[in-house]
């Protein structure tokens, strides 16, 4: 009787750590281009699961800060944000900056991120890196104990991603 009993407290255990308890872990992501990670956020925003960064969270792929509620947003000491402006290739396959897309991208940013990035010159083709105690005062920290998923998101849409339509295909590096 004690092991049914075990089991069944096991089993309901298990049960109640659903999606609730899932988390993506962001670790070395370099960025690339902006629709490719609007459309990888999206899900994310709709799943309800926390983001971890622990680690590298490079150009487009700081994009999950404007896409997925800072509440779920957590990071560890190993976090590193890089910032820089949006830019395309030209005609002689050198890169331009895009204001446009840089414009879309800041807006995208809650506002401590842009007042931090505003006091170091804006988004530029210089990167900037937000880390340590910095990142640590706007995000809550977060523990490695918790499992991330490894699936990817599928598409479904985010609110106010009629602004960013028109970033597909620029590349952010």
């Amino acid at each position: 009787m004690k092991f049914l009993t075990g089991l069944l407290a096991a089993v309901v255990l298990i049960a109640g750590m659903g999606a609730s308890h899932a988390v993506v872990r962001i670790a070395d992501d370099r960025g690339g281009r902006i629709g490719t990670y609007v459309d990888k956020y999206q899900d994310l925003r709709q799943s309800g699961e926390t983001v971890i960064i622990d680690g590298l969270c490079a150009s487009a792929c700081t994009i999950v800060l404007g896409a997925i509620p800072h509440d779920r947003i957590c990071v560890t000491s190993h976090a590193t944000l890089g910032f820089h402006a949006a830019w395309d290739f030209g005609s002689n396959g050198r890169a331009i900056t895009n204001p446009e897309a840089t414009q879309m991208l800041y807006a995208m940013y809650p506002s401590q991120v842009k007042r931090w990035i505003g006091q170091r010159g804006g988004l530029t083709p210089r990167m900037l890196f937000l880390r340590g105690k910095q990142l640590e005062a706007m995000y809550k920290p977060c523990y490695l104990d918790a499992q991330a998923s490894t699936a990817r998101p599928s598409r479904r849409s985010l609110p106010k991603t009629e602004q960013l339509e028109s970033a597909r295909g620029q590349i952010l590096h």
